[in-house]
């Protein structure tokens, strides 16, 4: 009887052990596939570098859902914009600021706010649209949204063009080129990835 007993409980402990290895195992492979459905869509974009590795750690909430990936993009992008408006914000006290340059700052700051809006209502009209859905309504809100990202795309362009000419070069420049390019790069990605969605429907 305790022989039969003690027989029961290995084959129990064996049958939770494989059950463990075998879900350990499909969860390893489903995130490897989520994130090697990251890493394929981010080939579609201009930098796919800067794509995976912002997108990369999202790999488990994105699984293999166009429109979330798409999605992730634009949140990542706002976030990144955000982070450079308040960094350019900084910039108009910048230490030897000429007038010119505190306008082209003053400029910028406000390209980015746009910026920050537009993605914004880039990411709340995607959230809206109906899975499976390719009607009207689902093409009117598509247009919004690549609408919204490529002007966004614009004011950060725009941001730059007031730091033109070789009386704006120097450090200044050069410091908010670097977050503002960084926004940009955010943002073209996005906007592939809006593509790649809307290429599925």
């Amino acid at each position: 009887m305790a022989r039969n007993f003690e027989l029961s409980l290995i084959l129990f402990v064996l049958y939770l052990s494989t059950a463990a290895i075998v879900m350990a195992r499909n969860l390893e492979e489903e995130s490897s596939g989520n994130t090697e459905f990251i890493k394929a869509s981010c080939e579609t974009t201009s930098y796919p570098d800067r794509c995976f590795q912002s997108l990369s750690s999202y790999a488990s909430e994105i699984k293999k859902q166009p429109r979330k990936l798409a999605e992730t993009a634009l949140a990542v992008s706002i976030a990144r914009a955000k982070s450079a408006k308040t960094y350019v914000s900084e910039m108009t006290d910048y230490k030897g600021i000429t007038k010119r340059q505190h306008e082209a700052v003053a400029d910028c700051l406000e390209e980015m706010g746009d910026t920050v809006d537009r993605l914004s209502n880039s990411l709340k009209e995607l959230k809206h649209l109906e899975e499976g859905d390719s009607g009207e309504d689902f093409w009117f809100c598509l247009s919004n949204v690549r609408t919204w990202t490529s002007a966004a795309l614009t004011d950060e362009t725009t941001c730059m063009d007031g730091f033109g000419g070789k009386a704006m070069a120097g450090e200044l420049k050069s410091l908010i080129r670097t977050h503002i390019v960084s926004v940009a790069e955010e943002t073209s990605n996005a906007l592939a990835l809006i593509n790649d969605f809307a290429s599925k429907h």
